[in-house]
């Protein structure tokens, strides 16, 4: 029996409140065998306190094929707008490490 390939189209609803978007500065990610979580965090500069504004949690599949998608979209930016140059990392021994 020959599978018919549905044509889905995917209707996706988007709250007036969250395409306001929020910015954020830091991201924190943890993982276990089954997720992967992401914490999207505003740091106000010259405070050692930040406010996570958004939670992502994804499946180990969904979360490689998000750092392709995100790979696919810088690689765009910069053949468009030019090389993104990243600050030296300093690290702040009252704030740890991030990225």
């Amino acid at each position: 029996m020959e599978e018919k390939k549905k044509n889905l189209k995917l209707e996706i609803h988007l709250d007036e409140d969250l395409a306001q978007g929020a910015y954020v500065n830091l991201a924190m990610v943890n993982h276990n065998e089954t997720e992967f979580v992401v914490d999207f965090i505003f740091v106000q500069p010259q405070v050692a306190k930040g406010k996570v504004r958004s939670r992502v949690i994804l499946s180990p599949q969904h979360a490689k094929r998000f750092v392709a998608a995100l790979q696919e979209n810088i690689d765009n930016y910069e053949k468009n707008v030019g090389a993104i140059v990243l600050a030296s990392q300093q690290k702040d021994e009252t704030l740890g490490h991030y990225h």
